[in-house]
C-alpha cells in the first residue's frame, strides 16, 4: 500500500498533485441512519448532493459554528477520491475509477436543513456553507486495498458518538460510482462522500471532534469554535 497522502483542498506531496474538483455528497446510505432521520431504510436509487470547494476544510484546522444556526451536526463520512474521468461507467469498470480515500465530515445544519424542508426550498445552504467539508489527507489505494479498513469512529470529547463499518452503506463504493454517472460525468479530482452511519448528534463551541477509520495512517482532528461577532 502507497504510503504517499496529498493534502485538500489542492493536494501536492512528493511532486503529486491531486485537484479538487468537484464534492459529491450521498444521502442516506446507512440503513440505520434512515431510521434515525424517520426515514424508510428499504434501498432505493441513491441521492445526491454538492458541495462548494469553498465547503472544504484541512485537517487539525477549526470549525467555526455558523452564526446563523443553532443546531450543527456531525455526520461522520468515508470520503472516495475519483481518479480519471467517466460518464455511464459501467459496473464491471466502476472499481477502477478510485484514486484514494479519506475520512471526512459533512458538518450539516439541520434547524436550517428542516425550515427549508417545510417550505419547500433547496438545503444547500444547511450543507454548503464555508468549511463544511473537514476532511483528511487522500490515501491512494485502489478499491481493493479498502478492504483492509475496519470501522469510522468519531469521538466527541473523548466519547465515542458513531460508530459503522463501510462495509454496512446500502450503496456500496462500485455502485454509488455507477449510479451518480449516469447522471453527471465524473472527473479526475471529484470527491464523493459515501453517506454518514447512525449517531449524527449536535456539536457545540469548545468540542472536540476525532473522526477515524481503523488502520487508517491519519485521524482527523477539529475543535469547534464560535463565530467572531
Amino acid at each position: 500500500m502507497s504510503t504517499r497522502v496529498y493534502q485538500l483542498p489542492v493536494l501536492q506531496a512528493k511532486g503529486a498533485s491531486f485537484g479538487v474538483n468537484k464534492i459529491i455528497c450521498i444521502g442516506r446510505n446507512y440503513a440505520e441512519h434512515a431510521r434515525e432521520m424517520g426515514h424508510d431504510p428499504e434501498r432505493e436509487p441513491p441521492f445526491f448532493f454538492f458541495k462548494p470547494q469553498s465547503a472544504l476544510a484541512q485537517n487539525h484546522r477549526d470549525f467555526i459554528y455558523p452564526h446563523f444556526s443553532q443546531q450543527v451536526e456531525h455526520e461522520l463520512e468515508l470520503v472516495i477520491a475519483i481518479g480519471k474521468s467517466g460518464a455511464q461507467i459501467a459496473a464491471a469498470d466502476a472499481a477502477d475509477y478510485v484514486f484514494g480515500v479519506a475520512v471526512g465530515l459533512d458538518m450539516t445544519c439541520r434547524d436550517r436543513q428542516k425550515e427549508a424542508k417545510q417550505l419547500g426550498r433547496p438545503w444547500e445552504l444547511a450543507k454548503g456553507f464555508d468549511g463544511s467539508a473537514p476532511c483528511t489527507a487522500i490515501l491512494p489505494i485502489t478499491f481493493s486495498e479498502l478492504s483492509q479498513f475496519g470501522d469510522l469512529v468519531l469521538t466527541r470529547n473523548g466519547k465515542e458518538v458513531q460508530r459503522g463499518n463501510w462495509r454496512s452503506m446500502v450503496w456500496s463504493v462500485p455502485e454509488l460510482i455507477v449510479e451518480v454517472s449516469r447522471y453527471i460525468k465524473l472527473d479526475a479530482g471529484d470527491l464523493i462522500f459515501t453517506g454518514t452511519p447512525a449517531g449524527v448528534g449536535p456539536v457545540q463551541p469548545g468540542d472536540e471532534l476525532v473522526a477515524r477509520l481503523e488502520g487508517f495512517p491519519e485521524e482527523l482532528r477539529l475543535r469547534v469554535v464560535a463565530a467572531q461577532a
